[in-house]
């Protein structure tokens, strides 16, 4: 039974929640501050955090915030109140995988996890392409891992997938439309950022030309060849 960990303070929410998942064959333990949800996901494995922004103790920015830099890598859902677009970026910025406004349908909240489920595991098949090259990425998809010019890339699931996306385009436009689709596993909205964010924590990952994944405004995203950027 896949095992993913619930950080809110709203008891009846991780009841229903408890109950929800357990008829999809998910398991959820619920803590109800932040301190003990960063312990519990610190000392823990599972395969997905439920991180609600509003926590006694420490908030889940912090809470997050603390993960990354302590190396766990767990996808992070974050979980914010309607129009709080200022967290809901600086979660992202600080390596979230995606988030969901409150109040929300549980049907919704379950087709999100899976989706980050999906593209975190990969277990049961390896893909036909074993290894992508291009621009400087060097992409080993069997193991899910990445690096720059020679140099280790430290990515979350998201992340990585938004990036193999692109290089295994070479060079192509890689429309937000579709990477939305393919990545998020849901319909870009009109003023949905989360693309745009995780472009940028990537940019910021590389060891140099950090512009070699460009923007194509109002479009999507390409990535380029280091030496046509200086020509």
């Amino acid at each position: 039974m896949v095992h993913i960990l619930l950080i809110d303070d709203d008891v009846d929410l991780g009841n229903m929640l408890t109950d929800v998942f357990a008829r999809e064959g998910i398991k959820i333990t619920h803590v109800e501050d932040g301190k003990a949800g960063l312990a519990k996901a610190t000392s823990d494995p599972f395969a997905l955090i439920l991180l609600d922004i509003m926590l006694p103790e420490i908030d889940g920015l912090q809470v997050l915030k603390q993960l990354r830099q302590s190396g766990v890598e767990t996808p992070v859902l974050m979980l914010t109140a309607r129009g709080d677009d200022v967290d809901r970026v600086v979660g992202l910025e600080l390596g979230a995988d995606d988030y969901l406004p409150k109040p929300f349908y549980p049907r919704e909240l379950i087709a999100r996890v899976k989706a980050l489920l999906r593209r975190s595991k990969n277990q049961d098949s390896k893909p036909v392409v074993e290894m992508l090259r291009f621009a400087g990425f060097e992409l080993d998809t069997t193991n899910a891992n990445a690096s720059c010019d020679g140099e280790a890339l430290v990515l979350t699931p998201t992340e990585y997938e938004v990036l193999r996306q692109l290089v295994m385009h070479h060079g192509q436009l890689v429309t937000k439309e579709m990477l939305s689709a393919q990545v998020l596993g849901r319909q870009l909205g009109p003023f949905d950022r989360s693309l745009d964010v995780h472009i940028s924590n990537i940019r910021k990952k590389l060891p140099t030309h950090p512009d070699r994944i460009q923007t194509v405004r109002g479009r999507g995203y390409r990535v380029m060849e280091p030496e046509l950027l200086e020509t």
